[in-house]
């Protein structure tokens, strides 16, 4: 039966960006007799990689570890451009002849398990806009974490009255011209730091305006040692031993942040200082936070660095105090004019791409529920949700987590079970939120309430550690005293 004339599949995976692809490729690899679509509110794949389009977009760790496990990064450069990113998504899709699989300009609203059926039934508007239903026996959501509509813009006081242009990442032009203009872009995360030194290569001058400082890892974007690897052993064996090595040192270099704070600190920012040793380094790029309480941001060849040395960019700390006609004043008194303003303010966090859970036509909150093994959560039949690293890169967990969906089914399938739900064990009480215990980044605190808890103990905590999960998703149990088969 053609895909397009087909109602009900044992499995539809929600998203084609990196989790979504990756889930085609599990799901044919491991349960080839199983049929499934893959559901895809845009129209093209991509998720993250084909959205964001503003200059300079690329990697925040390296490829080694964002790409799949199964596909080894063969280019030179480990930290990778958005459209590199976005090439290896493609050919990942090609050669595993996925598109086939894939129905594009399909936004999934609703998702209701039906417990008389057995089944998901899901309400899709179509690229005619029209109101179909599609049903599935198992639900993969590869939706990301943030809402792709529109970023977060704080409320700024007179914002309405700027004359001139106001961007954000999210939505970035393609016919902007920036050659020769005064640009503020407000914001010192990975996309201000991003976006400030390939702006600044036209633009007369670049103002990156923070309200507090970030911290900042300059580092080649070309892996010596992994490239000399990749020329004497085979590719899949030389992308195998990069990976884990590099793994081994995110996971590493985090753990050493939470018990050296101090040490770690003190060494980033003198790392700063060597590279601007003119500048106000107290000020404007020493955090009131510890290394890893939000993430930090790589600088490959310390480009934003460069750029400021150079005086192409200039830092300023300082509160906005309202917005005018020509551009910003801030409660200092200093006033920025700027020809374009870009708020590089943050992401809006959603659970489930903007999906919404029932359960027998009962709405189901995610904040009500605990998550399983940091995939599932309590209550919610056959179905499993993706979600990366905050500490590492996002592949890491996503593989993890189609490898287990894949276990699962088939352990299904094996035992003649048509569901298996999450319960929580009278033993197991309710201690934290599941993203924000060790983090304070504002676009997490602003969603949190939006997320599920974490128990008093394994499978229901969120571990953020890779090497633990490893081994108890893609070995431990499956019928453990947490899951009920039916």
């Amino acid at each position: 039966m053609n895909i397009e004339e087909k109602n009900h599949y044992d499995v539809i995976v929600v998203g084609a960006g990196i989790s979504g692809i990756g889930a085609g490729y599990y799901l044919q690899k491991h349960c080839p007799t199983k049929s499934f679509c893959i559901i895809e509110g845009r129209e093209n794949i991509g998720g993250t990689w084909d959205l964001f389009r503003y200059p300079g977009i690329r990697s925040d760790s390296d490829m080694f570890t964002l790409g799949y496990a199964f596909k080894p990064w063969k280019e030179q450069k480990s930290i990778a451009d958005g459209p590199s990113i976005l090439n290896y998504l493609k050919e990942t899709v090609d050669e595993n002849d996925l598109e086939k699989k894939i129905k594009f300009s399909h936004k999934v609203s609703n998702a209701n398990w039906n417990s008389e059926n057995n089944c998901w039934e899901l309400d899709i508007a179509n690229n005619q806009n029209q109101k179909i239903i599609l049903t599935c026996n198992f639900l993969f959501m590869g939706t990301g974490y943030y809402n792709y509509d529109s970023g977060y813009t704080p409320e700024f006081k007179s914002i309405e009255k700027y004359n001139g242009k106001l961007i954000h990442p999210q939505k970035w032009p393609e016919d902007f011209d920036y050659s020769g203009s005064k640009i503020v872009v407000i914001g010192s995360g990975a996309t201000a730091a991003t976006i400030v030194p390939e702006l600044s290569k036209k633009a007369k001058h670049v103002t990156m305006l923070q309200r507090s400082p970030s911290y900042y890892f300059p580092a080649p974007d070309e892996d010596r040692f992994a490239n000399f690897l990749k020329k004497i052993l085979p590719s899949v064996f030389a992308y195998t031993i990069i990976r884990l090595r590099n793994v081994f040192f995110q996971q590493l270099l985090f753990r050493i942040c939470k018990i050296y704070p101090k040490f770690v600190k003190r060494k980033l920012i003198e790392r700063i200082k060597n590279l601007l040793p003119n500048h106000d380094i107290a000020k404007h790029f020493t955090p009131d936070y510890n290394p890893w309480d939000q993430r930090i941001c790589l600088i490959p060849n310390g480009d934003l660095f460069e750029s400021i040395k150079d005086n192409r960019a200039t830092v300023v700390t300082d509160h906005i105090e309202q917005f005018t006609g020509s551009g910003i004043k801030l409660k200092s008194g200093q006033e920025l004019s700027a020809d374009a303003i870009v708020t590089a303010t943050g992401l809006n966090l959603q659970q489930f791409g903007g999906v919404k859970i029932h359960i027998d036509g009962k709405f189901l909150n995610p904040a009500e529920t605990m998550t399983y093994k940091s995939m599932m959560f309590s209550g919610i039949p056959n179905f499993i949700n993706s979600f990366g690293y905050i500490n590492a890169s996002w592949t890491l967990k996503a593989d993890l987590t189609c490898e287990y969906a894949c276990r699962l089914i088939n352990y299904l399938d094996k035992n003649n079970y048509s569901h298996c739900t999450p319960r929580i064990p009278i033993d197991v009480k309710e201690e934290k939120d599941w993203l924000a215990t060790e983090f304070s980044s504002g676009y997490i605190h602003r969603a949190i309430h939006l997320f599920p808890k974490q128990g008093s103990r394994s499978p229901w905590v969120n571990t953020q550690n890779y090497f633990k999960d490893f081994v108890g998703i893609k070995y431990g149990r499956l019928n453990d005293d947490s899951i009920h088969f039916n």
